[in-house]
Parts: structure tokens; sequence; C-alpha cells
């Protein structure tokens, strides 16, 4: 039984040092935080429409396109990372999947660019 217990030790200690700090933190933002905010800090800000408004309020479909641009070059870099990490052990199949893959983004890019999406007027 003391084998288990000295086996688990270090994680029990980590474990109690995040709960700890993680407590700590959150009691530390409680006393400290300002609680009269600035009316400049709760207005619109990127969005476009106020805060605490109506959450059923339409809005411009820019907002949407400019999210869904963000997920396709986010996703493009989550699989070219591990792809580069391992760049040493794959074959040239996997290269050139890669470079097509990456020329389609490209091409994509290219023509969203074309055609203004990436403008904001």
């Amino acid at each position: 039984m003391p084998d288990i217990v000295s086996n688990y030790l270090p994680i029990m200690i980590f474990l109690g040092l995040a709960i700890a700090l993680g407590l700590l933190l959150i009691i530390a933002a409680a006393v400290i935080a300002v609680r009269n905010p600035d009316p400049e800090k709760v207005s619109a800000y990127e969005c476009g429409f106020n805060a605490f408004d109506d959450a059923r309020m339409k809005f411009d479909v820019r907002f949407y396109l400019v999210s869904i641009l963000f997920i396709i070059f986010d996703l493009e870099v989550a699989f070219l990372f591990p792809w580069a990490v391992a760049f040493g052990d794959i074959s040239m199949t996997a290269f050139w999947s890669m470079m097509i893959f990456l020329g389609v983004l490209t091409i994509g890019f290219a023509y969203e660019w074309k055609k203004g999406a990436l403008e904001w007027e």
C-alpha cells in the first residue's frame, strides 16, 4: 500500500497546487476587480452591436463571413503543424498531398481576395 501512495504523491501534490492556484486567482479577481465599469468598456466593440441588447436582433452577414474565413485558415494551420513536425519522416506522397492542400487553400484565398470578401466597407 505505501508503494501506491509514493507513486501517486507527485500527482496529488500537483493537483493540490493546481486547485489552490485556481481558487487563489478566482478569489483575487473577485476582490481586486473594478466594480464600476467605464461606459467605453461596455460599449459596442468589434461585433458592432451593444453587448447587452436583445439576442434576437439582426446583424450583418459579413460577421459570419469573417468567422468562416477565420475557421478555414485556422484549420489550415492545424493541419500544417503536425505535418511540419513529422516532415523528416513523411513520404513523397504525403509531401505532394500537402502541397495540393496548400494550393487549393491559396486558390481559395486569392478568389476571396478578388471577390472583395476581405474588404470591410
